[in-house]
C-alpha cells in the first residue's frame, strides 16, 4: 500500500461570521417572538420559529466547525470533520420538523382567524428582511467551499425572502382586511423554507451515506488517472467527504512496469487537490489486475473483454 502526505489549502476561519450571524439572529427571534404574541400574527411566530432553528442550526454548525479543527487521534484516525456533515443533516431535519408545526397551525387558523395588526407586523418583517440579508452575506464568499456555509447562506436569504413576503402579507391585510391571508402567508413561508431546506437535506444525507461530493466528477477522475503514464488500469476507486470541504480517495492502480519514480505519487495527488478537490488519495499499486484479492474472476473477466 502506498500513501502521500499532502499539504492542504488552509482552511477558512467562519468563527467571526458565526458569531455575528448567532447573535444578530438570536436577538430578532426576541424581538419578532414578542412582537408576534403581542400582535396575534402567526406570520411572524412562523418566522419566528423558523429562526430559532436556524440559531440551532447555525450553533451546531459551528460547533462542528470548531471541532473539525482537532487533530487525528485514537479511534478518530480521520479526526472530527465528519461532524460538519452531522451538523447540516440534523439542521436539515430540524427545519423540515419545524416547517410541517408550522403548517399545521397555519390550517386551524383558517377556521379559526385571528385579527393581526397588520402595521407592527411590516416593521418588524423589515426589520428581518436587514438582519437575514446581511447575515447571509457573510457567508456569501464561502458558499461554494463549505456545505455548512451554504446552509447558513441559504437559510439566511430564505429568511430575508420570508421576511419580505410577510411584509406583503402585511400589506394585503392592512388594506383589506383579510384575516386569512396571514395563515396563507405562513404556509407559503414555510413551503420556501422546506425547498430551501430539502437540498441541503439530500446534500448531507448524500455525505453521511459516503457519496461521492456534488464537486467530484468520478467518472473525469477514473478517467485522468488512467491516462497517467505506466498506468494501464484503475479500479476499486472510490471518493468520499472527510468534511464538507475535505474530500478523500482510494484507488487500485494497475502499473505492469510498477511506480515509474518516487515523484510520482507526489505529482499525481497534488493535482487531484488542484483539479478535482480531493485533499486526502490512497493508492495501491499492482502489476495486474489477477494479483488483485479484491477483484472477482467476473470482474477480472469483464475488465479483459473491455480491455
Amino acid at each position: 500500500m502506498h500513501t502521500q502526505p499532502h499539504t492542504h489549502r488552509p482552511q477558512k476561519d467562519l468563527n467571526a461570521a458565526f458569531k455575528w450571524a448567532v447573535a444578530l439572529n438570536m436577538g430578532y427571534v426576541l424581538v419578532e417572538a414578542g412582537s408576534g404574541l403581542a400582535s396575534d400574527s402567526l406570520a411572524l411566530l412562523a418566522d419566528a420559529a423558523h429562526n430559532l432553528t436556524d440559531v440551532a442550526g447555525l450553533l451546531m454548525a459551528w460547533g462542528a466547525v470548531v471541532a473539525a479543527r482537532r487533530p487525528a487521534h485514537g479511534r478518530f484516525t480521520y479526526g472530527y470533520g465528519r461532524a460538519t456533515i452531522l451538523a447540516a443533516l440534523a439542521n436539515a431535519i430540524v427545519i423540515m420538523l419545524g416547517v410541517g408545526a408550522v403548517v399545521w397551525e397555519a390550517v386551524h387558523r383558517f377556521s379559526q382567524p385571528v385579527d393581526v395588526s397588520a402595521g407592527f407586523v411590516m416593521s418588524i418583517a423589515a426589520l428581518g428582511i436587514v438582519i437575514n440579508a446581511g447575515t447571509a452575506l457573510s457567508f456569501r464568499n464561502d458558499r461554494h467551499d463549505d456545505l455548512n456555509a451554504e446552509g447558513a447562506f441559504l437559510h439566511m436569504m430564505t429568511d430575508a425572502a420570508v421576511s419580505l413576503g410577510v411584509v406583503l402579507g402585511g400589506v394585503v391585510v392592512f388594506f383589506t382586511g383579510w384575516a386569512w391571508v396571514d395563515p396563507v402567508m405562513a404556509i407559503g413561508v414555510s413551503l420556501m423554507v422546506a425547498v430551501s431546506a430539502y437540498g441541503l437535506l439530500k446534500s448531507s444525507l448524500c455525505l453521511t451515506l459516503d457519496g461521492v461530493p456534488s464537486s467530484v466528477d468520478r467518472e473525469a477522475v477514473n478517467a485522468w488517472l488512467e491516462k497517467q503514464t505506466g498506468v494501464e488500469a484503475v479500479h476499486d476507486l472510490h471518493i468520499w467527504a472527510l468534511s464538507t470541504t475535505k474530500n478523500a480517495l482510494t484507488a487500485h492502480l494497475i502499473m505492469p512496469q510498477g511506480q515509474l519514480n518516487d515523484g510520482f505519487l507526489g505529482s499525481i495527488t497534488e493535482q487531484l487537490e488542484e483539479h478535482f478537490n480531493i485533499h486526502h488519495a490512497t493508492f495501491q499499486i499492482e502489476p495486474s489486475l489477477s494479483r488483485c484479492c479484491l477483484c472477482s474472476p467476473h470482474d477480472q473477466q469483464n475488465r479483459k473483454e473491455h480491455s
